[in-house]
């Protein structure tokens, strides 16, 4: 149900898209306590898109009860890469050129110095830590297709000088691979008494261009940030780090979390790819819509919720919900 409700993404949404893209029908309760069915048992139920609508809600229509999602014959195998850059731009750089090659890999992780050495730390998982950022790239399929995905793939790395390639051979080195970024936040957590995940999503042309200044305002406001990417479908994932028990220190961080926010916004991005809005994001919803179209949003909500009992306070500025 927080799946549905978010439209969560994830490592592998690149090949295999978000919830929405994996739904096949939901059975939901209203506030009034009817309990409906929406969808079915195949794609593209007849009749209005109840379920585009409801996915990514938030909590502010209905209530979630039943899921029934596809499933997918898995893959004959898969093998991950590591590709490590002497700067976060490059790195940046080299998504987009993987993007824009047409390969779509399964997965495509970006991580900077800061995630990289928190991970090391906590994985050893083997990470280099002399690189500035560093991407893991996933592929699947046959071995003869992983091995030419992965050639062509690391054709494209070589082109921007990359200070490593390491291919895995085998699972476990996958694995490994792996297990550092799967580790990541807890590992930031050791570093930091406090850390403050940000979620916005940004074309990934522009990737480059967001990390530089998402450093600048690490400067500014003298707080580390490790960003942590889905890079492939440009879902950030900055970690701010602060100290909760300092005021100071907390409201730089919730301040630069929200010109990091604005910034994915200016650039042709959004506010949220999977974490949802919520509380954090309610007061910024309107650098991303208009009057018009948050009128448009409270109506919907409106019509299922009349009372605004679902979900209270969430999603919409409080001064609207008066």
């Amino acid at each position: 149900g927080g799946n549905v409700n978010m439209n969560s993404g994830g490592a592998h949404c690149l090949r295999y898209g978000v919830t929405a893209n994996n739904l096949l029908g939901l059975k939901v309760v209203t506030v009034e306590g009817d309990v409906l069915d929406i969808g079915g048992a195949h794609l593209d139920a007849a009749g209005y898109d109840w379920l585009g609508l409801l996915t990514g809600s938030e909590g502010q229509l209905v209530v979630v009860t039943e899921v029934t999602v596809r499933i997918l014959r898995g893959p004959e195998g898969a093998r991950a890469m590591l590709a490590a850059f002497k700067s976060n731009e490059i790195a940046g750089k080299c998504v987009d050129s993987i993007i824009a090659s047409g390969i779509i890999p399964v997965a495509l992780e970006f991580m900077d110095r800061p995630a990289i050495h928190a991970c090391e730390a906590f994985a050893h998982a083997g990470y280099p830590l002399d690189a500035a950022a560093m991407l893991i790239i996933e592929v699947e399929g046959s071995v003869a297709e992983q091995d030419e995905l992965l050639a062509k793939i690391g054709a494209i790395c070589a082109e921007f000088d990359p200070l490593s390639l390491k291919i895995a051979q085998s699972a476990a080195e996958s694995a490994a691979i792996w297990k550092g970024r799967k580790g990541a936040f807890g590992a930031v957590g050791r570093i930091s008494p406090d850390y403050l995940c940000m979620d916005g999503t940004i074309p990934t042309s522009r990737l480059p261009e967001v990390l530089r200044r998402i450093g600048e305002m690490s400067t500014m406001y003298d707080l580390q940030v490790a960003n942590i990417c889905h890079a492939g479908d440009g879902n950030l994932h900055p970690l701010i780090m602060f100290d909760a028990n300092d005021p100071a220190s907390f409201h730089k961080a919730e301040t630069f979390g929200a010109e990091i926010l604005k910034l994915c916004v200016e650039v042709g991005g959004c506010l949220t790819g999977e974490h949802g809005v919520g509380v954090e994001k309610r007061d910024l919803m309107g650098f991303q819509f208009n009057e018009i179209e948050l009128e448009q949003m409270r109506r919907v909500k409106s019509a299922f919720d009349p009372g605004w009992l679902l979900n209270p306070n969430k999603v919409f500025p409080l001064k609207a919900n008066a």
